[in-house]
């Protein structure tokens, strides 16, 4: 399983990265075998701050690595991240060709 959170102090900025994350699952999925995600949402600034500088813009963070900060990936970004985190968390996949 892989950990996903999602840091923002505004609803509208998370849901559209959720949206994204979501988005990019889908696609994995009829292409990786068992990619499940814990997705969490956070908005203590407090802890938002052990990973980003920027406060009022999201970031997204897999595995407890910070993929993009202060702005929105794109579906393909994500989809990217996803499988990187996957392959090395040695999720076994099917082949992507």
């Amino acid at each position: 399983m892989l950990t996903v959170k999602i840091l923002g102090l505004q609803y509208p900025e998370r849901y559209v990265v959720r949206r994204l994350v979501a988005a990019a699952q889908q696609e994995l999925l009829s292409k990786c075998l068992q990619l499940e995600l814990d997705i969490t949402e956070v908005t203590d600034p407090g802890e938002i701050g052990k990973y980003a500088f920027v406060l009022v813009l999201p970031t997204l963070v897999i595995n407890e690595k910070v993929v993009c900060s202060g702005r929105f990936p794109a579906k393909e970004e994500v989809t990217g991240w996803l499988l990187e985190a996957a392959e090395e968390r040695k999720i076994t996949t099917t082949s992507l060709s």
